[in-house]
């Protein structure tokens, strides 16, 4: 997989280790707390907590992410090089976002430069928004010399099959008579081929990966428009003709790679743009907690700790579909080493969390209301890691 073997994780909240916990390490690696906390904020949260339970002991921290925002984060948190990038975003409006970059390796991440979170004003627009941003920090990405390259494509604005992503990479699109076609949601439809004449030559020698937590296919009813159209603002009747358009994409992307990529795992993932990286990049996909993981050294940083501290917003049934805590959980698991978890809420019984590999939790709710527990994260969570560490201890 790419970018694998990072240089270790660096300490956080650096401090004398003396007394009873002296040559303890505990290894923070917490998730962003969605709605309240990054995952930076939470892990200083949590490094405090770590401190008040064990005075003497050193703390680490690797940051989590699964390939949506918070990715770049944790990978220059693991010691990637931050590089400014011009990047359109979803509407094409001109700003800056930020690739991560180690010798010959680099990561993109579409949510800081076409996601969501660029929509001016936070206003969805779920037929105008495109990829482009995307394939901008790719082009950025070439310049640097790199030939591996980690797409983290979570926290999409639009369903545009990818095709701005390739249309900022070189490609032309074309309609049925030949015309070029603009990409966005909207027009995704109109194009009925590529013109890959011009693509940017230095991607042949570039391998790439594309980063995801969904297993969502291009089409159908569990695919790009019709399960995440309506979270980027899509109508049932916007949702309807994205379906279309997707479907008449999934051929054209089928021509140009010879094999039908619609239907693979993942494929959906960012309104289709992990298709259009297998068709016309010759991407892999990968879970995205795991390829991050691998980048920032995860596995090796739970192996030297005495302790895992891990943590995110909410842990449930979908966390244990391969998120980043229930990674880490596993993972302190096969090295038998302790690990108290902390979140803003837990909806899984008892059995089910100590099942996942925790050994003592937490969850910041517990005698507060959740919406209390949201807008307070930062003050609740340094005492409820202190109170799942002392158990996990002691």
């Amino acid at each position: 997989m790419v970018l694998a073997g990072r240089v270790d994780a660096t300490p956080i909240l650096s401090h004398d280790a003396t007394g009873p916990q002296a040559g303890m390490r505990v290894l923070v690696a917490p998730s962003a707390f969605k709605g309240s906390l990054s995952s930076t904020q939470a892990a200083e949260a949590m490094s405090a907590g770590v401190h008040a339970a064990l005075p003497g002991a050193v703390v680490d921290v690797v940051l989590m992410a699964d390939g949506g925002d918070g990715s770049i984060d944790a990978l220059v948190r693991a010691g990637f090089t931050a590089h400014e990038v011009e990047a359109r975003g979803p509407t094409l409006v001109p700003g800056q976002s930020a690739i991560a970059v180690t010798g010959a390796r680099a990561a993109v991440e579409l949510a800081s430069t076409c996601g969501l979170t660029r929509l001016p004003g936070g206003r969805l627009e779920p037929l105008a928004s495109s990829t482009h941003g995307l394939g901008d920090a790719i082009r950025a990405a070439l310049d640097l010399g790199i030939d591996e390259l980690l797409l983290c494509v979570g926290g999409s604005a639009s369903t545009d099959g990818g095709a701005g992503m390739l249309q900022a990479l070189g490609a032309v699109l074309l309609d049925a008579t030949g015309r070029p076609v603009q990409a966005c949601g909207g027009t995704l439809g109109h194009i009925a081929s590529l013109d890959l004449s011009r693509l940017d030559a230095r991607l042949a020698g570039c391998r790439v990966t594309v980063a995801t937590d969904v297993s969502s296919p291009l089409t159908g009813n569990t695919g790009a428009a019709a399960v995440f159209g309506p979270q980027k603002g899509a109508s049932p009747a916007q949702v309807r003709a994205l379906e279309e358009a997707t479907v008449s994409w999934a051929g054209v992307l089928a021509g140009i790679a010879g094999r039908d990529v619609a239907g693979v795992s993942g494929s959906g993932a960012a309104g289709g743009t992990a298709a259009a990286a297998l068709a016309v990049l010759g991407a892999e996909i990968a879970p995205g907690a795991e390829a991050i993981a691998e980048a920032t050294g995860l596995r090796a940083a739970v192996a030297r700790a005495s302790l895992v501290v891990t943590g995110e917003g909410s842990f449930d049934e979908q966390s244990l579909l391969g998120k980043g805590p229930s990674l880490v959980l596993r993972w302190a698991g096969e090295a038998a080493r302790p690990a108290a978890l902390v979140c803003g809420s837990i909806g899984l019984p008892a059995d089910r969390v100590r099942a996942a590999g925790a050994t003592a939790w937490a969850a910041l709710d517990d005698g507060a209301d959740l919406p209390d527990a949201i807008s307070r994260a930062a003050q609740l969570l340094p005492a409820a890691t202190a109170r799942a560490v002392a158990s996990a201890v002691g």
